[in-house]
């Protein structure tokens, strides 16, 4: 699924569609360079599972855990090296789990994380415009983004610009 945000406002209600539509032991993987928009969209999932105030990127702390409807863990692997500096993390409890987990950077884990995820590449276009590439790996991602789909043409919130699943 193609998406096209024209401001953070629109990257954090895409995200707010997707924290409202997750469910325990989801894994959404960010990937995009700097400044395209990963945390805002990490954003708008904590909204959408009731989390108030805003998710703040954890690059100096690795992880950041967030209470709402289920818990949040906002993982940022920016500052690592190696996969080994990654599986030295021990996040199987927060990947295997019952809370929502968002990694940011996740092109440097891939081959360490679960093979059932919902990967979101972020492009920048302009300096508010940003192509957002949703690409599920699993039945249950599959189903995400056929309801991400009919929500967003039923309210007009985001600008679908071409889906194929």
């Amino acid at each position: 699924m193609n998406l096209l945000s024209e401001s953070p406002e629109e990257t954090q209600r895409l995200g707010k569609e997707l924290g409202r539509l997750a469910q325990p032991g989801d894994l959404f993987l960010l990937v995009g360079g700097l400044g395209t928009g990963k945390t805002c969209l990490t954003q708008g999932i904590a909204w959408g599972l009731g989390i108030e105030g805003y998710a703040t990127s954890p690059s100096f702390v690795v992880i950041n855990q967030y209470r709402g409807r289920l818990p949040l863990y906002h993982i940022d692997l920016y500052r690592l090296d190696s996969i080994a500096e990654v599986i030295e993390l021990g996040l199987d409890d927060y990947l295997y789990g019952s809370g929502v987990c968002v990694v940011e950077w996740a092109e440097k884990a891939l081959k360490t994380l679960p093979t059932e995820y919902l990967l979101v590449e972020l492009n920048f276009l302009s300096d508010t415009s940003r192509n957002l590439v949703l690409k599920p790996s699993g039945e249950r991602y599959v189903e995400m983004l056929s309801q991400l789909k009919r929500e967003t043409k039923r309210t007009k919130k985001t600008n679908v610009s071409d889906v194929t699943l």
